[in-house]
């Protein structure tokens, strides 16, 4: 089974980019029995064709405009996602959906779940979270892995952790970016 874990978002947009760093974090913090490939998918959009196309299973990690309290996860099916039209309020939200969209009208298509969280702030220029969105963090990444389990994939968390702060930080200062892909 092919199956890809996408982090989505704009990581200068401060809780914008929780969806990469989640991915980021699943990538380096975690064993998997299967191949399971990671996509820094910032705002891929339409590029995101593929893996609907190719993959078995997709999980995209992303932030998700709802009203709802700060932290708030969601675990949408891509047939739920289709229907919710108040999810498309970021530009790469909108890809999101309307890659949705057009493979389903396709022959084949992934089993797709956006797993987002209610951000806070995705405004402010600046690369980072909002205190709210770090103490959330790790319901969004469990989240995540508990999809991984329903898709019949286990995983092994790694003795070193690279740690939240170190990950954004790798996004913020490229230099920490080449020396944690080192890692």
């Amino acid at each position: 089974m092919k199956t890809a874990i996408v982090g989505a978002g704009t990581v200068i947009y401060q809780d914008e980019g929780v969806g990469v760093y989640a991915a980021k974090y699943i990538e380096k913090n975690y064993t998997f029995d299967q191949d399971v490939t990671m996509v820094d998918g910032g705002v891929l959009g339409f590029q995101l064709m593929v893996y609907y196309q190719e993959y078995d299973k997709v999980i995209i990690l992303d932030t998700i405009t709802m009203d709802d309290e700060v932290g708030s996860i969601y675990n949408l099916p891509s047939e739920e996602l289709l229907g919710l039209g108040s999810y498309k309020q970021t530009a790469h939200e909108i890809e999101i959906i309307e890659m949705l969209e057009i493979c389903s009208l396709l022959e084949t298509m992934a089993d797709v779940n956006i797993v987002g969280i209610v951000p806070e702030d995705i405004e402010t220029v600046v690369v980072g979270l909002t205190q709210k969105m770090k103490d959330n963090f790790f319901h969004l990444v469990d989240a995540g892995l508990k999809e991984l389990e329903k898709a019949g994939i286990q995983y092994t968390k790694n003795t070193e952790e690279v740690t939240l702060n170190t990950i954004i930080d790798s996004y913020a200062n490229p230099k920490a970016q080449r020396k944690m892909s080192e890692n």
